[in-house]
């Protein structure tokens, strides 16, 4: 594999550590606001929610960008973003400078979603695009778990305000990953099918692909090109039949992430804890072995998912869902709290595996090139939407109901995914972007 592209996709990829160290951090933080400014369940679920209500504008609003003035610049965007809500977050004053500064992080957090895969599905070669593509996912578990441990290491150190140095510190990684996007180079995609500048992207294929041949490269840039009636012409609509099958396994594929109840468990995860009787302090370190677990489950799923294949694992994920949710709420429900941490910990191995790793690979792959930013984004949306309704409620759900009853509707939803699954996901490990689009049913766009 072309180092450079290693370094490529790791360097774009940071916006997932920072992704996820953002979404997170949060968790460790969530019951020394609420008692701060004395927020009543309804009110804290809002603040709680408020970075992804950001998030679901960014992610709605996250293609135009990143077609209009391309995905590096996009990316360089993102960090700018990402270091003024850090800094907002860990001088805020009130509970407006608060929620202001999340929404700002939440809307880099959407753009990230659709400008970092969809850069790194289109400079990677087939056979290693689902690891390299992955590596957003990589990252984002990464954060989640420097964010845990970051989290209990403040919390011993850092006193009463302890809960802004947690955010805050977010600000020097967003700084270093900015300053690494200074360096990357456009997508050869999109400066071929978007912008037109074809000497631009084949400067950048060749040093994507060295072993090719010069007349390799003008036929791979050929199939990238837009077709000669088309050529300079607005891009088609997106909500067409044409692209009937890529819409409804972006919005579908982002549904099931969410109703599976991982942002319930990442954002809450202490809380949960605690209510299966564990001691705050206890809470707090039984959510780094969640990092630590998400993270080895997540790197196995990118050492299997151009192996397997993106359904295989949806399968394992979905299998390994249902089981762990079905105990988790077996265990609140007859009151074997023992088991709980267990339980969580299946899951999320089960999520990394499966749905974690395989969600922001499969968007960025089965839309054409002309519509890849527009279905990232629908794709994104979508996520976000469902994430902001289930972070905002979940405080409610679990102080109204037993929360054995909320892990069952969950269980329940990914019963349905695995009927999703079986019959309507196809595989698309080792296929072409250009490829992709005949085999899932799309007319060509692109070629000549």
């Amino acid at each position: 594999m072309n180092a450079r592209i290693v370094y490529w996709s790791i360097a774009s990829a940071l916006a997932g550590f920072l992704f996820g160290f953002d979404t997170i951090v949060i968790s460790g933080a969530e019951q020394a606001i609420q008692r701060l400014w004395g927020l009543t369940p309804g009110q804290h679920g809002l603040v709680m929610g408020s970075a992804l209500y950001g998030t679901v504008l960014g992610s709605l609003i996250g293609g135009w960008p990143t077609d209009r003035f391309g995905r590096k610049k996009t990316l360089l965007f993102i960090g700018i973003l990402y270091v003024l809500s850090a800094l907002g977050c860990g001088f805020a004053t009130g509970v407006g400078m608060f929620v202001a500064a999340r929404v700002l992080g939440g809307i880099g957090i959407g753009v990230s979603t659709v400008a970092a895969p969809l850069y790194i599905s289109e400079i990677a070669p087939p056979a290693y695009r689902g690891r390299l593509s992955g590596m957003f996912q990589f990252n984002i578990v990464f954060g989640v778990l420097v964010a845990f441990i970051s989290n209990v290491v403040i919390a011993q150190i850092g006193g009463p305000g302890a809960w802004r140095w947690m955010l805050g510190v977010a600000a020097f990684p967003s700084v270093a990953y900015a300053l690494m996007c200074v360096g990357l180079p456009e997508s050869p995609r999109w400066l071929i099918a978007r912008k037109g500048d074809r000497a631009a992207g084949l400067a950048v294929l060749r040093l994507i692909e060295p072993e090719l041949s010069q007349a390799q490269l003008e036929a791979h840039a050929a199939e990238m090109a837009p077709s000669a009636a088309s050529a300079g012409a607005p891009a088609p609509a997106f909500w067409t039949r044409n692209l009937r099958i890529p819409i409804g396994l972006a919005i579908l594929v982002s549904f099931f992430n969410q109703l599976s109840g991982i942002n319930a468990v990442n954002y809450f995860a202490p809380r949960i804890f605690e209510l299966a009787g564990l001691g705050e302090k206890a809470a707090l370190l039984q959510s780094v072995g969640i990092g630590f677990v998400n993270i080895v489950f997540t790197g196995l799923g990118l050492a299997l998912i151009d192996k397997l294949g993106r359904r295989t694992l949806l399968f394992i994920g979905s299998f390994g869902y249902i089981a762990s949710l079905g105990l988790t709420s077996w265990a609140f429900l007859t009151l074997h709290h023992s088991i709980v941490p267990a339980c969580l910990f299946f899951f999320i191995a089960a999520h990394a595996m499966g749905q974690g790793t395989v969600i922001w690979v499969l968007i960025a792959e089965v839309f054409p090139n002309r519509h890849r930013a527009e279905g990232q984004a629908l794709g994104s949306f979508t996520h976000w939407f469902f994430a902001a309704l289930l972070t905002t409620f979940f405080p409610l759900l679990v102080t109204s109901f037993d929360p054995g009853y909320v892990f069952l509707f969950f269980c329940f939803m990914m019963m349905l995914q695995l009927v999703w699954v079986r019959f309507m996901v196809p595989e698309t490990k080792g296929v072409s972007l250009e490829a992709m689009q005949h085999m899932l049913g799309v007319e060509s766009e692109s070629r000549p």
